[in-house]
């Protein structure tokens, strides 16, 4: 059973989300699932912070206005592109990692939890038929300026989450055999 969510795993982008809100009870339950993720030395960096409505739009506001400021000759196409896609989710949840004050790992550890919290909300969204994926623009760079982030705490993407009515294809993966060495 877990194998096939984990094989049915697949990344559904804004453009494929027909509009709907995601239920609170959905969203909690897959911040939950994150919860749950491994962790060196119980650090639980990851950090949440859900964008819905009137938020996800000010989001994309955001992101034109630093895309238009940082490019010399700013992309129309990109504009619209950063400006709708945050409409057309149904939740946003920013993913962010929360340093251990005393460093008493190495960083990518921190990140590394933060991943697999991603992955299980990832699961978990399939479970449920729940479209989503984890964007990173370089320009996650300047959401210390969108968002209130402690001291420590970088954002490091925004997983776009979104219902949808289309078959999602199957995706074939070479074998495990040529990425493995038997010692």
């Amino acid at each position: 059973m877990i194998f096939e969510l984990i094989k049915n795993r697949r990344s559904v982008f804004p453009a494929q989300y027909n509009n709907t809100p995601i239920l609170k009870e959905d969203i909690k339950e897959i911040l939950e699932a994150a919860n749950w993720a491994p962790n060196h030395k119980k650090t639980e960096p990851w950090r949440f912070k859900v964008l819905q409505a009137e938020a996800k739009e000010n989001l994309g506001v955001f992101l034109v206005e630093k895309y238009r400021q940082a490019e010399e000759h700013p992309k129309e196409f990109k504009c619209k592109k950063l400006l709708e896609n945050p409409k057309r989710a149904g939740a946003i949840i920013a993913i962010c990692m929360q340093r251990d004050p005393k460093e008493s790992l190495p960083e990518w550890e921190e990140i590394a939890a933060v991943a697999m919290a991603v992955q299980n909300m990832w699961l978990m969204c399939t479970e449920k038929g729940i479209g989503c994926y984890w964007s990173s623009p370089g320009l996650i760079q300047y959401m210390g300026e969108f968002f209130d982030l402690a001291q420590g705490e970088k954002c490091l993407g925004f997983f776009y989450m979104g219902n949808y009515d289309d078959v999602i294809p199957e995706v074939v993966r070479t074998p495990i055999e040529d990425k493995t060495v038997w010692m």
